[in-house]
């Protein structure tokens, strides 16, 4: 049997940056939300739940860090690396419900236009984008060594746009008075909402259920290893992840006749390292008339 273990480098992602990131983002989408409030502005709302995602997503970066840290223990083997996936599962059902709000809302507001404070809509939004850049930019050097600071520069990254989107709505009330325009904006924020909170809570389902990581094929797999010199076939395969950056692996391996079950171990370790990035395995070697004992059991 072996049991590689790789877990994903925490020790040098810039937690101090991270903090300061979501104070940033996590106390202007506070402001953003009575901003709207006192505005009229649903675009507004909409846009704090937008950066409600940045907030989540840093927050879940800092959970993930402490919580990789911490050993594992005679109770929970594989240690607290799944609080992350259960954390993003409930912010994933928390959006959907705000954003089916916020599209209520606007379909209601189509019908009963609300009264807009366009220049005070405009100054918040400004606010916004400047806070997003700042955050951006702690982030920037860092993003692109560590799976965690990389999710949340790229959900402060689309935030941007959504503020941008709102700061063009709001000169376009402004100059012409259409107030269904912010409805339209908050629609339309909603919806840039939508595809990335399905695919994090698919994703999340994924793992709880222990399916294939994404960009995996088990077939694939299977294919890989039974092409490794001295195995005769392959049975009871496993495929799953602990956390998004932790796939698992767990396999029989038939020997060939003559086969050294260690020398095949490490081959197929070092197949599994080559193509798929699989660190963490567990391989049992079985002879083929202990194989053929166990299915007859």
């Amino acid at each position: 049997m072996s049991g590689d273990h790789h877990h994903a480098d925490v020790t040098s992602t810039p937690v101090s940056r991270l903090w300061a990131s979501l104070g940033l983002t996590g106390g202007f989408m506070l402001a953003e939300v009575v901003g709207g409030i006192l505005t009229g502005s649903l675009a507004l709302i909409s846009d704090a739940m937008h950066m409600l995602t940045d907030t989540a997503a840093l927050a879940i970066a800092l959970v993930a860090i402490h919580v990789g840290r911490r050993p594992s223990d005679l109770l929970r083997t594989y240690g607290y690396a799944r609080f992350e996936i259960l954390a993003a599962a409930f912010n994933a059902l928390l959006l959907l419900g705000v954003a089916f709000y916020i599209l209520y809302e606007a379909w209601k507001r189509l019908s009963e236009p609300q009264e807009i404070q366009s220049g005070s809509m405009l100054v918040i939004a400004v606010v916004g984008l400047l806070v997003n850049l700042a955050s951006m930019r702690l982030l920037t050097s860092h993003k692109d060594e560590s799976l965690n600071v990389k999710g949340a520069y790229l959900e402060v990254w689309s935030d941007m746009l959504g503020s941008l989107a709102v700061i063009v709505g709001a000169v376009v009330i402004w100059l012409t008075g259409w107030q269904w325009v912010d409805s339209l904006l908050a629609v339309g924020i909603g919806f840039m909402v939508f595809p990335r909170t399905w695919v994090l809570l698919k994703e999340c389902v994924n793992i709880l259920l222990e399916g294939v990581p994404p960009g995996m094929r088990l077939a694939d797999v299977h294919a890989t290893i039974a092409a490794v010199p001295g195995v005769a076939s392959v049975h009871d395969l496993h495929l799953w992840a602990i956390t998004q950056s932790q796939p698992s692996l767990t396999a029989h391996a038939v020997l060939a006749d003559g086969a050294d079950a260690e020398t095949v171990r490490r081959a197929i370790e070092e197949q599994l390292r080559a193509t798929f990035d699989l660190h963490h395995t567990t391989l049992q070697m079985e002879r083929e008339d202990r194989a053929a004992a166990e299915h007859i059991h």
